[in-house]
Order: structure tokens, then sequence, then C-alpha cells
């Protein structure tokens, strides 16, 4: 990704544009030699010497196109003459933004699936391990702790939909002048309108792009850009949702990032086992989140065919959007691949809440072996009682079954008493839900060949800061 937003690529990127206009102007008459195109051709990477005289040109100029425009030149002289040739700086900078987003967006596509594939194999691999659920972060029914993996794989999964669609909608600015009325374009070719639709078609599959938007002005909308940071902003949103869940779970030792053995937490509390992984992850989300604005206000603001005041604004927002999204998705997949998870922490704090939430059970219970309903509320609602008083007055274990097992009253279920707080029995079917969900959610949507590809060549993301 930081190659695809490099100076490197960028200069590469607009002399291949440059080069293609030549190849389709050619093809359509102008009188552009053979040794123009070759030269062109042999010269798309620029050298450090070359980078040095654009420097120069652009300092003298005050215009980085035609900075490089005048150093494309000197490399290949024999097409100095008709380099640019009817376009005007969008036909480069728009164009090659447009070939830059897409090429980002399906770097963060395979990036997804393979943090997708994480995520579900660990939801697997925990399918049926009972734990707390939570809501308003109190204590809820139970469910597994693959089943709550499973929120953040649909949540992923409309992400990877989202960014998919985006990038599948991108099309290409293509030769369309400098208002948009490709006027310098039918000059050149003596008022044939024929020709100068045919320059715009043969520049934008030489380019790789399938169409051209219909109608610009001198820019690509800037509504393509909110179009774009709006998916990676909701994936910001998405990212951050997990990354908190795992920083709580990490306060209730239940689950943890990794965490080398040599890593150190603070350096003043040697016991400390930060998340720093999944703060990282919830501090560039909100970043992510927030770059959106710049391409709502940037595309508010453009007057009549175009402005200028977008253009310093999305030098920065663009490839930070992508650098961004990017290294965010590289640290979750860091820590996907190596989360640990406590069983036995997530088993104690089961048992303490438990007791409570199997009072209806009991009471059920009771009521099979001939025993009165209200009769048996009032029991254990004054058991409940007691026992949550040695829990929140005097820091007690929750004895409430203790209570029951002394209770002759309870005496006709005792023997089921095991049975009827088995953690097993109140996950409903969260185990069947993991497995269908992963069956007919996710394996089809990385069954697209494209992500089956990635899938197949990824390696464990390292991380060394």
């Amino acid at each position: 990704m930081a190659n695809l937003f490099s100076p490197a690529k960028r200069s590469r990127t607009w002399r291949e544009l440059w080069l293609n206009l030549a190849i389709a102007e050619k093809q359509l008459g102008l009188p552009i030699t053979d040794e123009a195109i070759e030269q062109m051709k042999a010269n798309l990477d620029l050298t450090p010497e070359q980078f040095d005289i654009a420097a120069k040109e652009e300092k003298k100029r005050r215009h980085d196109v035609m900075a490089h425009v005048h150093t494309f030149g000197q490399v290949a002289p024999a097409a100095a003459g008709i380099i640019h040739l009817g376009a005007t700086s969008c036909y480069v900078t728009d164009n090659a933004d447009l070939i830059f987003i897409r090429t980002g967006l399906t770097y963060l596509l395979k990036s997804l699936a393979v943090l997708i594939s994480r995520l579900s194999a660990f939801a697997h691999d925990n399918r049926a391990l009972p734990t707390l659920g939570f809501t308003h972060f109190q204590p809820a029914q139970l469910t597994t702790v693959g089943k709550r993996a499973t929120l953040w794989i649909q949540e992923l999964l409309w992400d990877l939909r989202n960014i998919k669609r985006a990038r599948d909608d991108i099309g290409f600015r293509g030769v369309k002048g400098t208002t948009g009325t490709q006027a310098s374009f039918l000059a050149l070719f003596d008022g044939d309108h024929d020709k100068v639709e045919e320059l715009d078609r043969l520049v934008t599959e030489l380019s790789g792009f399938q169409y051209a938007y219909p109608v610009t002005g001198q820019t690509y909308s800037r509504k393509i850009d909110i179009d774009v940071l709006a998916p990676l902003a909701s994936l910001g949103a998405t990212a951050h949702k997990i990354g908190t869940d795992l920083r709580l779970l990490a306060n209730l030792k239940e689950i943890e990032e990794p965490f080398e053995t040599t890593q150190i937490g603070s350096s003043a509390m040697a016991y400390k086992r930060n998340p720093m992984r999944c703060e990282r992850v919830c501090s560039l989300s909100r970043h992510l989140q927030v770059l959106h604005q710049n391409a709502l206000m940037t595309f508010s603001v453009q007057w009549f065919e175009r402005t200028l005041d977008d253009s310093a604004n999305r030098r920065v927002t663009l490839p930070e959007a992508f650098l961004t999204a990017d290294i965010v998705l590289s640290t979750l997949r860091n820590v996907s691949e190596g989360l640990v998870v406590y069983p036995n922490v997530i088993a104690r704090r089961i048992a303490q809440e438990l007791p409570f939430m199997a009072t209806e059970n009991l009471i059920m219970a009771v009521v099979k072996k001939g025993g009165d309903r209200q009769e048996a509320h009032e029991k254990i609602r004054v058991l409940s009682h007691e026992a949550a008083h040695q829990v929140k007055n005097l820091g007690r274990e929750n004895d409430l079954i203790e209570r029951v097992r002394r209770d002759p009253y309870f005496d006709a279920i005792k023997d089921e008493l095991d049975q009827l707080l088995d953690p097993r029995t109140f996950i409903g079917r969260a185990p069947e839900q993991v497995d269908k969900f992963l069956r007919e959610w996710v394996e089809p949507a990385l069954a697209d060949e494209e992500l089956k590809e990635a899938l197949a060549k990824t390696d464990k993301v390292e991380l060394n800061v």
C-alpha cells in the first residue's frame, strides 16, 4: 500500500497515462511517430536523476504536472512535442487517483478476507465454549466465545461487500479536456466527434477500465471520493468495535491479544499486559472514520467545473485513508492470529452469575416435582437476596446454590442441580448458529476466486512496533 501511494508509483502512472494517450491519438491518425512511442515505453520508470530534474522544474514552474512533462520529454525527446497533447493536468492526476483508489480497494479486500478467515477459524474452535453474555456491560444470558466472534465477522462481511461495491463501481475520468467539453480534442481531430469519442474509449480501455464517467467537469466528481471513503470509515467503525470488545475482555482476563514473552506492558508496573495492539486499532480507526468528513466537505465546496482547494486536501486524505485502513487490518490480523482464551477464568465468571440466571429453571423443576410455583418463587427470592448480600456487601462468592442445597424445601430436585446448572444448557443454539453462519455466509463470501488466491498466498502478520 505504501508503494501504491509513493512518488515513484505516481510518476510512473502519469507516464503510462501519457503513453496511452499518445498510442490512442496515433491510432486515430495524429502524426505521432513510432520512435516517440518506443521512447516513451522505454522510460516509464524515473531514475533518481530524473526525480531531481522534476523537482527543479517544479520549483521553477510551480506546476507539478508540467514539471514532469518537461522531465519526460528530456528522456523521450522524439515524444517531447506530443506528450500531454490535448490534455489538461487532471487527465493524469485524476485518472491516476482512480487507478490508485481501485487498486488500493483491491488490496484492502484481500487483507479483509484474510482477517475474516482467521476470525472464522477462531469462531469454529470456540463454537461451544460457554461464556457470559453482556448487555449494557452487565451480566446477561450465556452465549459462546465463538458465537460472539460471529457478530464481529458478520460486520466485517458487510464491510467486504461495501468495499467491493465501491471498487467495482470505480470508473475512469478519461479524456475530457479542461472543463469536460473535450473541446481541445475536437480541435485536434478537426471537428470529428466520432474520433473524440473513440479516443476516450481507447484510452479508457488501454488504462484497464471498463467504462469512463459519461460527463465530468475538469475533474471527476469529488462525490466519488465520498463513495470510496464511506466504506473505509465504516470499516473503521467495525474495527473499533472489535478492538474495544477485546480490550474489555482483556480487562476481564477472559481473552487476550498476543503478548510476547519479552514484551513490556508498562515502564513502571512490571505486571501489566496492556492490550496495545487493540488500542492501536481503536486509535487509528477513529482517524479513519474522521477522514470521510474531509471528502464530504471537499465535494460540497467544489464550484462549477472545478476549484483547486480540493487538491492539497485530497493529496493528504486519500493516501492517509488507504494507509490507515491497511494498518488497521494488518494489526487486527496479527491479533486474530494469536488470540489467547482462558476457559477457567470464563468458567469462574459464569459460576459467579449463573446461579441467579438459573433461578427460573429451579422453580420450573420444583413445579414438575409437584411443588407450588408461587411458594418456590418466594423461597428462591429470599435465598437470592441472601446470596446477593454475600457478594455485594461482604465481597464473598455467590453461594446461592449452597443455600438451595441446605434448604429442605428443595430436596426433591437436589439430585438434578448439577444438570440444571450445566452452562451448556444455557447457550441455546449458539454452536449450531456458528456452524450455519460459517457454512452459509462466510464460506460463500470467501469462495470468490480473487479472495481464494489471497487466502492461499498469505502469511501471518508480524508487527515490529
